[in-house]
């Protein structure tokens, strides 16, 4: 799989992911080959690029809720445009109600764990594509702490146009890394993100929840400059800020950039353990509830300079998950104390397309003996016993 700028596009070549138009509708399917129309249409959607297999490579598994997920990413960034057209021109936000509910009730009643897919960005859409992730992570963590209705909608909203300010940060501030980012630049990001909040107060009065929603974007884009507000935020919008401030950094942390490489889930997930008072244990938790951090087949790398790849996801601690090590074909049960101190996940393999790289065939090929069996049953009545 390789990515293909939108002006070196040609006829023939297989798509790797679908294109969806603004309304959901499948144009493209994967697999399928370019056409001169095609190319056409990714340049009018202001496609940077898209993904193409190789010529003899075959298409990755991907399955329903991860084709659905990428479906909804697409149709939600058109309508946040239609919304923040409408906030630059002043204009009522009609449709902007139906659009926070359908992401409600798409992710605020999940049951399990999703694959946190992310797509390309480029400094035209980054501003769209970072608002939609941060909003889907923060409905589906506020959903798992049981937050009340109203809660999430203050806490979706915000997360969708607290960075509205991003479409004043130059193109090659917003293509740089967080951690190539010089002190100007962080300034120039701060001075913008400001900017961005004064044409939103026009609609506190638009609807029942926007005014603590604006009060909670100010918490949070004012947190290193809280003198500036005229109230000081209360204990709920910090509580509240603490839980888009995850969402924001593990997405801006692990999205892929047309400017710079994205750290792994597991590296993210590391660099808010090493911070505590500012990434609240609690909600790196809830995060990892909610997505998978290293799921069953998922190529790992090993603290013993060897290559894995996962037999059983360990729900309650995604750095301990059941291994087979490719080097002498060994199941390993990182759960067990003593073999996590011989052998730990360092990091997860990816895909081009930032997609966690799962090793399907091997596991096809793998044939589960009694040993294996057992160790399974094992492993699930402890993961059972540890939830009681």
């Amino acid at each position: 799989m390789k990515f293909v700028r939108t002006e070196d596009l040609k006829a023939g070549m297989r798509l790797a992911k679908p294109i969806y138009n603004k309304k959901g509708v499948l144009l493209y399917e994967r697999n399928s080959a370019l056409t001169a129309p095609g190319i056409a249409s990714a340049k009018n959607f202001g496609l940077i690029g898209v993904y193409i297999l190789e010529p003899a490579e075959p298409l990755p598994p991907l399955s329903r809720e991860d084709l659905e997920f990428e479906q909804l990413q697409t149709v939600y960034i058109f309508r946040l445009r239609e919304v923040l057209n409408c906030i630059t021109e002043r204009r009522k936000l009609e449709k902007y109600p139906v659009f926070l509910e359908d992401i409600l009730s798409h992710y605020g009643s999940l049951k399990h764990r999703v694959n946190f897919n992310q797509n390309l960005r480029s400094s035209d859409d980054f501003m769209y594509k970072h608002a939609i992730s941060t909003a889907i992570l923060v409905t589906m963590m506020g959903a798992h702490l049981r937050l009340p209705q109203e809660k999430l909608r203050i806490l979706t909203t915000a997360a969708l146009l607290y960075d509205n300010g991003y479409q004043n940060v130059p193109r090659n501030i917003l293509e740089k890394g967080m951690n190539d980012l010089s002190s100007s630049d962080q300034d120039v990001i701060q001075l913008s993100l400001e900017k961005g909040l004064v044409p939103l107060s026009m609609y506190r009065n638009d609807f029942d929840f926007f005014p603590r929603a604006l009060a909670l974007m100010q918490t949070y884009v004012y947190e290193d400059h809280l003198e500036k507000l005229a109230t000081a935020p209360d204990q709920e919008l910090q509580e509240m800020a603490s839980i888009l401030r995850i969402a924001d950094w593990f997405d801006q942390m692990t999205a892929m950039n047309s400017g710079h490489e994205p750290m792994s889930e597991i590296a993210a997930m590391q660099y808010f353990k090493k911070y505590p008072k500012k990434f609240l244990p609690v909600l790196v938790t809830a995060l990892a509830e909610c997505i998978h951090i290293v799921p069953k087949a998922a190529s790992v790398d090993l603290s013993t300079g060897d290559k894995g790849i996962v037999l059983i996801e360990n729900t309650r601690d995604f750095m301990r998950p059941v291994v087979l090590r490719l080097s002498d074909n060994q199941i390993y049960d990182l759960s067990d104390k003593n073999v996590y101190q011989e052998m730990q996940v360092t990091d997860i393999m990816k895909t081009m397309d930032n997609r966690v790289a799962m090793d399907e065939e091997t596991l096809k090929q793998f044939v589960p003996d009694e040993k294996l069996r057992q160790l399974t049953q094992e492993f699930r009545r402890k993961l059972a016993a540890g939830k009681k």
